[in-house]
């Protein structure tokens, strides 16, 4: 989760509304999972990914678990 913080804080507000709208979901929302470090659904991590044109991965928000939630990961 530590490098969809650092990608957030790189963005200005504007951007980071912006972001978390493509994801479907609100900067409050992903502020929060941050802080409380929850883990997000995989769906959400899906659209992190494409929004974030891959700087932050499925693998990266799911470090322990990604093989079993995207198996077809792990060719790649």
């Amino acid at each position: 989760m530590e490098e969809l913080r650092i990608y957030l804080n790189a963005l200005s507000l504007i951007e980071q509304r912006t972001f978390a709208d493509s994801c479907g979901t609100t900067i409050g929302y992903l502020r929060k999972a941050l802080s409380k470090n929850h883990e997000l659904g995989p769906a959400l991590c899906v659209l992190i990914e494409k929004a974030s044109d891959g700087q932050v991965t499925r693998k990266d928000l799911h470090p322990t678990d990604w093989e079993s939630i995207w198996p077809e990961l792990k060719a790649a």
